[in-house]
């Protein structure tokens, strides 16, 4: 089954960023062995100066069944001359009947853990050293820093030093050229930039699981397109793999403009 960490990437990989004012919504689903492991929605704002950003996935078929899971997150924060700058983050939702939720927020670039469910000690994981804290990012505003680059610049060459709370990790992407996804069922077609992902554990270990394992890095492909004349660029597919399920491939079913005063998430 796809571990949380790499559903939460995944998850961030599908928001969708851009110097565009009118907020959108975009729709995906998540396929593998022929099946469809998982529903997304997020909804942005983002501008020249600032971002918002909601998202939400629950688990469906067997899915559902191994690890029911529902989870809401929201990002917000400012664009500095390269990077984003975030100012709170709130993650939460329920994962295989456990609650969980974190708070952090941001000072001088430096994050502070405002809430944590469940805590370290329940989880036996190291703690995060606070010189790796320093200077790190939630991976929502991440990848908001990416898809804006994307837009702006036209390619996804980007790093990041990211903390959830719980985790250290880095993540790099890199530009792979342009393809064309070819149709398939009811998801989106058509020529995309193809972003390829690399992201690797650095701190926060769990005690009870193999440290050589756990640093093994987690590699991906994301395509960014323009969903629909004058959208921004947003991705349109995600290969990533999983633990029981080989690669599991994300699809954009449909992407619109939404009125600022529509209700989102919770």
């Amino acid at each position: 089954m796809m571990r949380r960490p790499a559903a939460l990437a995944l998850l961030a990989l599908l928001l969708p960023g851009a110097a565009a004012a009118q907020p959108l919504r975009a729709r995906y689903e998540v396929h593998a062995l022929g099946s469809v492991l998982l529903e997304l929605e997020a909804r942005f704002e983002l501008s020249e100066a600032a971002y918002r950003i909601e998202a939400a996935f629950r688990t469906r078929g067997m899915a559902a069944l191994l690890v029911p899971a529902e989870h809401f997150s929201r990002a917000q924060g400012a664009f500095t001359a390269e990077a984003a700058a975030p100012a709170a983050f709130v993650s939460e939702g329920t994962w295989r009947g456990n609650r969980r939720r974190i708070v952090l927020d941001w000072t001088n670039r430096d994050p502070r853990v405002v809430e944590l469910v469940p805590n370290d000690a329940s989880e036996d994981r190291e703690p995060v050293p606070p010189p790796l804290q320093r200077g790190t990012v939630d991976i929502l505003s991440a990848f908001a820093a990416l898809t804006r680059q994307v837009d702006r610049a036209g390619h996804c060459d980007l790093t990041a030093p990211l903390f959830d709370g719980r985790r250290r990790s880095d993540i790099a992407t890199r530009s792979a050229g342009r393809e064309r996804i070819l149709p398939w069922r009811n998801a989106w077609h058509g020529e995309a930039l193809r972003c390829t992902y690399e992201g690797r554990l650095v701190a926060g270990f769990r005690r009870d699981q193999d440290r050589a394992r756990q640093e093994e890095p987690q590699r991906g492909t994301a395509w960014m397109a323009v969903p629909y004349p004058g959208a921004p660029p947003i991705p349109v597919r995600i290969d990533i793999p999983t633990r029981w399920f080989g690669t599991a491939t994300a699809v954009l079913l449909g992407a619109e403009p939404i009125q600022r005063r529509a209700e989102f998430g919770r």
